[in-house]
């Protein structure tokens, strides 16, 4: 551990501190400022539905920029190269479009203050209360992951104790959810956007002008140990899927990334509807998650791309892909690259947005943690008919409580080299079954409420099950092959128990599923017109999404 410090150990001065210290400073501001605003529960954990879609799109993109994003995709750039932007292009954007498009409507119109509750209104409480403890608890272990990579950047920054570290980090964004709910995380997560791409841009344009432009590291990419061209070209991704034949890993990228794992995550996380329930109009609800399409296409040049100059331009990293090193992990990618390549002063500011990445992450999972914990369990079957003001208490001490968890959870995150293996895995687990009875229960009315929560338990099962095969040898599944299958196994073992429950069993009328199945919902109930200053053609929600679907379809022709 000790030789690893040292390898990482960065070496920032006067001026870098500085840059971190105003950071958190406006960081903290944003929080005292937010609080101002909050004087109900409504304003606390759903910013009283009042704000604008770009601000709500920014939060929305930036509420993903979390350790999942930053480490997790340079680290598979490093270790995989192109085929990473998947997560992107496939894993993303035609999801996001579809939630602005289809789904939001439904999640804007109903008025519902979560995504579990929506599931009580279509399936009732035996569904509602699993999807709400399995959110709640995936919550807490994805807010692990984004602690324990924070308290990494502290640890190598200052040479804190990880456990020290750990403490600091939540301290300080449980302190700004605290104060201001999710206003102040939705303003800091805008704030931590620019952030972000202030601090990886430059990395990332020194780092091709050191491997000699983007034909220098193709060079250097094609002739590098356990990499070669195949990791230059999207398609097919044999190595990322961990499928030996280009078809079924064509077929796993597709089906079990870009439809499953990718409509169970975007669709119907509330981690993310969370921020388009807070647009102040359904207009402004279903263009958050397409405005925040078109900076998500070109994130994978300012993470992945950085990932792939690191494994051919760091001398750890070099031996880590040949085999020969195990003195640092994929992880550790861009904390190397930042070591070898950045002056003082802009090292600072990569710092600042590493940080900034971490605590959106972290500050993204507490405040929809606290939403559904405390409208969806705590009132719903703990503390019934208490005042509003008992709420929003309870939701400020929901925030308390889910933090200490979190840093329990973040060991578990510090026990994997590749931290985006850990969180596909979980997304199979929880959000694959969850999208799976989600789609079903939309589109087709005769779904009841028993195969509701009989199917979300089932996928559930399938796809830990898969992931128990595959770690105890039983199945052959390496790279995030084991993820791409669960969630596949999932969602096929959803809808098949869904459809045979539902067909023996006795389903809602149709007057109760009005506003919460597509053929039942008439469409003036599905949209609305256009408020003042909404009639522009750049905010139409489909018009947008179209030209968004037809950019991410030239990237992957280009990158193909």
């Amino acid at each position: 551990m000790l030789a690893q410090e040292s390898i990482l150990r960065l070496d920032a001065q006067a001026i870098d501190y500085l840059i971190i210290a105003l950071y958190f400073v406006f960081v903290l501001g944003i929080g005292y400022l937010a609080k101002r605003a909050v004087s109900n529960s409504l304003d606390f954990f759903l910013s009283g539905r009042s704000l604008p879609a770009w601000v709500t799109g920014l939060a929305f993109i930036s509420a993903n920029l979390g350790a999942i994003e930053i480490m997790g995709m340079s680290a598979n750039g490093a270790q995989y190269g192109m085929p990473t932007v998947h997560y992107f292009w496939i894993g993303a954007i035609p999801a996001m479009l579809f939630l602005g498009v289809v789904m939001m409507p439904f999640y804007y119109g109903s008025k519902v203050r979560s995504v579990p509750e929506f599931m009580l209104r279509r399936f009732g409480k035996p569904a509602h209360l699993v999807n709400a403890i399995s959110f709640a608890v995936a919550q807490v272990l994805i807010a692990g992951v984004n602690l324990f990579l924070l308290a990494t950047i502290v640890n190598v920054l200052l040479g804190w104790p990880i456990w020290v570290s750990v403490i600091v980090a939540a301290v300080v964004v449980l302190s700004y959810i605290t104060l201001g709910g999710l206003s102040a995380a939705i303003y800091n997560e805008v704030l931590q956007f620019f952030v972000i791409v202030a601090a990886l841009l430059p990395l990332t344009i020194v780092g091709l002008h050191k491997v000699g432009g983007w034909q220098g590291l193709v060079d250097k990419i094609t002739v590098a140990p356990n990499a070669g061209s195949e990791q230059l070209s999207a398609w097919p991704g044999n190595q990322l899927s961990g499928f030996d034949s280009s078809f079924l890993s064509v077929i796993g990228l597709v089906f079990g990334l870009g439809f499953v794992l990718s409509f169970g995550y975007w669709t119907t996380n509330f981690v993310e509807v969370q921020r388009a329930m807070a647009s102040k109009n359904m207009s402004a609800a279903r263009r958050t998650p397409i405005i925040g399409a078109f900076p998500k296409m070109f994130i994978p040049f300012i993470v992945i791309v950085p990932g792939m100059i690191a494994a051919v331009a760091v001398p750890e990293l070099q031996a880590v892909k040949s085999g020969t090193g195990d003195s640092v992990t994929y992880n550790d990618a861009l904390l190397l690259l930042m070591r070898d390549l950045l002056p003082n002063g802009m090292l600072g500011l990569a710092i600042t947005g590493l940080l900034a990445s971490f605590m959106a992450g972290m500050a993204a999972n507490l405040s929809s943690f606290n939403t559904v914990m405390t409208y969806d369990l705590i009132e719903r079957y703990i503390v019934k008919d208490r005042s509003d003001d008992f709420y929003l208490r309870t939701g400020r001490w929901v925030t308390v409580g889910g933090t200490v968890v979190a840093i329990g959870t973040a060991a578990i995150a510090s026990g994997y080299s590749n931290l985006m293996d850990y969180l596909q895995q979980l997304f199979s687990f929880f959000n694959a079954p969850l999208f799976a009875t989600f789609i079903l229960g939309m589109f087709w009315k005769r779904m009841t409420a028993t195969a509701g929560w009989v199917g979300l338990v089932s996928g559930t099962a399938t796809a830990v099950a898969v992931f128990v095969l595959s770690e105890t040898g039983v199945i052959n599944l390496p790279g995030q092959g084991a993820s791409f299958v669960g969630a596949g196994a999932a969602f096929v073992v959803d809808i098949l128990l869904s459809v045979l429950i539902s067909l023996r069993t006795t389903p809602k009328s149709d007057e109760e599923l009005k506003g919460l199945v597509y053929s039942l919902t008439p469409k003036a109930d599905r949209t609305e017109e256009a408020q003042e200053g909404d009639h522009g053609w750049y905010r139409k929600p489909t018009l947008l999404a179209g030209i968004a679907l037809a950019l991410t379809v030239a990237l992957n022709i280009v990158f193909g």
